[in-house]
């Protein structure tokens, strides 16, 4: 048993697996409902019901919850929450959604399950509502109370009408006749009352049970077609009424055990058209007793002392039982598993053939659910499974090997059960090898019975032996004796239509011969054929002849207009628009109404079961023909399987000549295929090539163009360098003009200063000292400028020749860079011409001709390319020292210039001393000029001629000659300085030339 807790969940699965109840308690599932509060506590169901469908219930807890449980598809839902307890529940009938609920503030109302939004509120109680019967056409409801009953229009819910009752007298329970517009009422003194529903009206009223019963109604039960009620109370004893006649009919006497009976519930059956014969008894202990009211008898009871049930619900198609257990929990009941013994027994043991023919005539067939353990009971089947199984042990037999060529069926299983059924028949009686109609007659019994072989092979056996009889004497033919039967019959009672088919030559094999083979299935639908077969099986094996002239006969009128044989054979191989019921119908009429003479009963035997153990031996036909056709046919086979093999073998030698010859055309397409996707791949790798040819054409092109363009930026650049150095040139040379220019003219004004000068020594002879001494301060500026600018000349060539010298290095060091970048390109040039020699090796590879002689010039390429780098790589080593020696050099020089420039500034200093040392002397010569003259004349030594004329103040001509030997050396020191800067500045010139071109001749030579 499985248990479903809902908590606090609004929805999930009833069960999580296939429920399988058991036969003892029959409970599909347990529900309970539990709080997951800090106390958790159990939530009591208080009432449920069943909806028109009886695969949907519904049950109310007492705080008002109202859960909706589908049983088909195994959900739950949480529908509705009303705050309150519910104290009745109903089904809407008319609107499946809807449900009508009785509250503990004595009001109704109306819910919908889908979208749980309140429909209508119904107000009039004065008391707790305890029963709501809603009309079977769901457009009108019962409510009930203690004190009235009241009548709700449903759809419009308004109050209809309003039963009124004395004070002194209660209301029972008030509820709708099934099937009916009358209303039971019944009330606490034991008085029964039916009311017309539209009018209430009273219809009648039920007498007074007898005196010697001191039972007081309390609960009622109404079969489905409201014959028969069924009333109890606090006795145990059971009252059932007969409403069509109005009076008391049985009294049923429950167990000792039982002291009062708490609910009444007939247990509906598909097939008891409404009169139910199963009563579920309620008593005080908590057990229901289900008992039939026919026989008296306990059939089953649910419940127990320690699961006791309060009340309880019965689906309207009587699957389940849900029942309110006293623990307030729900369980719900599966009725076919509380049943499944009590069916077995009682049809095995109360139904005999007699009984089951005289409820077969008054339903026409069968139930569904219990058909095929009647036909089982009815054709006493054996049920030889270790026969059977020996049937089927021998395999399938060789005359239905091939039985999906014939009867193509789509589904495999259907097709495997029908050709062990079909082998297991060849294999108990040789003759049903050789039917052609076999499977037609077994198909319809495989197709009912796949799941049990057993069964479907016994049916088809005892329907061989009983309703086949006599089928095989004129074997390979058609029974002729039993069409000439069903022909003599059609003729006693349908003279006319058998005249008919005599006019246009149609025989009973074609009549009736279709019909009998396929035993009705072409004509007739499942359900049809079920029922028709209810009674075949239920009656002597006549009935199945009788069967095909009622179906003639009752087919008279579009057989009479049918002309063609085409026309009849269609009609007797495909489904007409004949009623099955009205068929049996005139079979019984048939069985009935034939003269005996020609009655085929007489003819046929009457039914024998097959035999329990061994199947009995079935010969009934001509074994000489059969033996001979055997015979013949196994020679047949055999040549047929020597024809067969040797054209399995031709087949298979044709096989694989088609096969070697497709596979040499696949060959040949294959090499056509491979020799034109080379040529395309050839066309390709010739495209590509030109492709790459002419990308690399292009590549050159820009090349070019880019070191054209190079080169001439290169040239414009140089030219623009060259311009600027013309240009300093052009200014150091107007700078060293300007330079001469102004020192010849400080010379010339020198001269003629000094010239003035002596003019006024020849003109003032008086002022001699003045103007020497004026002369002698003169000639110390003269001297000391012209050692400032002597100075300042040598710093300019000094700062001259560091900026053409680091000139020099900048460009040295970017004709390294220009150098070096040639190189990378050139190296880069000389890998991509590898990289294409090896590819293109690779593919001269692949091409067999021509490999050797062209391997050889790649491979001089490859070396001449290898030379050249290894010259470049020479070169640029070369290159590399040449500007290690270049920066030793410039080291050298830097050491050198250093040198040069401390040796300077030690004459510098020395020059200065000497300087401060003539200025002292000239400043004590100014103070005693004639005392000092003569000593320093004959004591000092002066190396330049710069001061002769100062120590020569005695003598005037003395001085001028002096004087004029000083400036003529001074204008030749002059001279010879101009001449020497002019001659450095064009060997500077010179010098940088040599290198431009050298520069410009690397780079070619690098290139070759």
């Amino acid at each position: 048993m499985q248990s479903t807790d809902l908590g606090n969940k609004e929805s999930g699965k009833i069960w999580h697996r296939k429920p399988t109840p058991a036969t003892r308690d029959g409970i599909i599932v347990n529900i309970i409902h539990r709080t997951s509060d800090y106390l958790p506590k159990v939530l009591r169901f208080l009432n449920v019901a069943f909806d028109s469908s009886g695969d949907r219930l519904m049950a109310g807890d007492h705080q008002g919850n109202i859960y909706v449980f589908d049983l088909y598809g195994n959900r739950f839902n949480l529908v509705q929450r009303t705050a309150q307890a519910c104290t009745a529940l109903a089904f809407n009938l008319r609107r499946k959604s809807e449900f009508l609920v009785a509250l503990a503030d004595y009001s109704i109302k109306c819910f919908d399950t889908v979208t749980k939004e309140l429909v209508s509120w119904m107000r009039g109680h004065e008391s707790s509502v305890f029963s709501i019967s809603v009309h079977a056409s769901g457009r009108y409801a019962i409510t009930t109370s203690s004190d009235t009953a009241q009548l709700w229009d449903l759809d419009t819910f308004q109050r209809k009408r309003k039963l009124n009752i004395r004070q002194s007298v209660d209301i029972q329970k008030v509820f709708f006749l099934p099937l009916s517009n009358t209303i039971l009422s019944c009330f606490k003194d034991n008085s029964i009352f039916a009311w017309e529903c539209d009018t209430l009206f009273c219809k009648y009223q039920l007498p007074a049970p007898p005196e010697s019963s001191s039972i007081i109604y309390k609960v009622f039960a109404v079969t489905r077609d409201g014959r028969i009620l069924a009333a109890g109370g606090k006795s145990n004893h059971l009252h059932l009424w007969c409403l069509e006649a109005k009076q008391l009919f049985r009294i049923i006497q429950m167990p000792t055990k039982v002291r009062a009976i708490r609910h009444l519930e007939f247990l509906p059956d598909s097939f008891d058209a409404g009169s139910n014969q199963v009563l579920g008894v309620l008593s005080q202990d908590g057990i229901i007793r289900f008992i039939n009211i026919e026989t008296c008898k306990l059939l089953f009871e649910i419940g127990g002392l320690d699961e006791g049930i309060n009340s309880s619900v019965i689906s309207p198609h009587g699957r389940y039982i849900a029942c309110i257990m006293e623990n307030g929990s729900l369980n719900i009941y599966s009725v076919q598993t509380l049943t499944r013994e009590i069916n077995k027994n009682e049809l095995s043991d109360g139904l005999s053939r007699k009984r089951l023919q005289i409820l077969l005539k008054g339903y026409g067939e069968y139930p569904a659910k219990y058909r095929m353990f009647i036909w089982r009971s009815l054709l006493q089947l054996p049920e030889n499974h270790t026969a059977f199984s020996s049937l089927i042990d021998k395999g399938i037999h060789v005359a239905f090997i091939n039985l999906q060529e014939k009867y193509p069926i789509k589904s495999r299983k259907l097709l495997r059960v029908l050709q062990r059924t079909l082998s297991a028949l060849a294999h108990w009686s040789a003759i049903f090898s050789d039917t052609p109609y076999l499977p037609l007659l077994a198909f319809p019994f495989v197709k009912l019975f796949q799941n049990n072989q057993l069964i479907c092979f016994e049916v088809a056996a005892t329907l061989i032996i009983n309703w086949c009889q006599h089928w095989f004497e004129y074997f390979p033919n058609p029974p002729i004796n039993i069409l000439t039967m069903i022909e003599n019959v059609l003729a006693f009672h349908d003279e006319q239509l058998l005249q008919h088919f005599m006019d246009h030559d149609i025989t009973s094999q074609l009549y009736a011969w279709p019909l009998l083979e396929t035993v009705f299935s072409e004509v007739l639908t499942r359900e049809e054929w079920l029922k028709l077969f209810d009674n075949v099986f239920s009656n002597h094996p006549s009935f199945l002849l009788m069967t095909v002239v009622a179906y003639n006969t009752c087919s008279r009128a579009p057989l009479l207009n049918c002309n063609l044989k085409a026309d009849f054979e269609y009609f007797f191989h495909h489904r007409n628009n004949l009623d099955i019921n009205v068929v049996i119908r005139e079979v019984y009429h048939l069985m009935d109404t034939t003269p005996a003479d020609i009655h085929p009963e007489g003819m046929l035997g009457v039914f024998v079961a097959l035999t329990k153990g061994q199947y009995p031996v079935f010969n009934q036909y001509p074994k000489f023909i059969v033996d001979y056709q055997t015979q013949e046919r196994e020679r047949i086979r055999n040549d047929e399987l020597d024809y067969l093999r040797e054209r399995q073998t031709v087949e298979d030698m044709q096989a694989e000549v088609d096969q070697q010859r497709v596979e040499d055309e696949a060959w040949y397409q294959k090499q056509e295929l491979l020799c034109k996707a080379e040529e395309t791949r050839r066309e390709m790798l010739l495209q590509e090539e030109e492709k790459i040819i002419q990308q690399r054409q292009r590549l050159a092109a820009v090349k070019r163009e880019l070191k054209r363009k190079e080169m001439h930026l290169q040239d414009a650049a140089r030219r623009r360098f060259l311009k600027h150095q013309q240009n300093q040139r052009e200014m150091e040379l107007r700078r060293l003009d300007d330079e001469i220019e102004r020192k010849v003219y400080m010379r010339d004004q020198e001269i003629a200063t000094t010239t003035k000068d002596l003019e006024m020594r020849q003109l003032e002879l008086e002022s001699q000292k003045r103007l020497y001494e004026k002369q002698y301060s003169r000639n110390q500026e003269a001297v000391a400028k012209e050692m400032r600018e002597d100075a300042d000349a040598y710093r300019r060539k000094v700062n001259l020749e560091e900026h053409m010298f680091h000139k020099l290095i900048e460009t040295d060091q970017s004709q390294s860079l220009k150098t070096q970048k040639l190189i990378e390109e050139n190296l880069a040039t000389a890998e991509q011409a590898c990289i294409d020699a090896d590819w293109r090796i690779q593919t001269l590879h692949k091409q067999r001709c021509d490999d050797l002689q062209r391997n050889e010039c790649y491979q001089e390429v490859a070396n001449l390319l290898q030379e050249n780098r290894r010259k470049e790589v020479e070169l640029l080593n070369a290159m590399m020292k040449a500007e290690t020696k270049k920066w030793g050099e410039a080291e050298e020089k830097k050491l050198h210039l250093t040198s040069g420039k401390k040796a300077s500034a030690l004459s510098d200093a020395s020059r200065k001393g000497f300087l401060e040392q003539e200025l002292s002397d000239a400043l004590e010569h100014a103070k005693n000029p004639l005392k000092e003259a003569a000593p320093r004349i004959q004591h000092e030594h002066v190396p330049s001629g710069c001061l002769t004329g100062a120590s020569q103040l005695s003598d005037i001509s003395k001085m001028d000659s002096s004087s004029h030997i000083s400036l003529s050396r001074r204008k030749l020191e002059w001279d010879t300085t101009g001449q020497d800067l002019i001659e450095k500045v064009r060997n500077l010139r010179h010098r940088l030339t040599v290198q431009a071109r050298n520069r410009c001749q690397t780079p070619h030579l690098l290139a070759t």
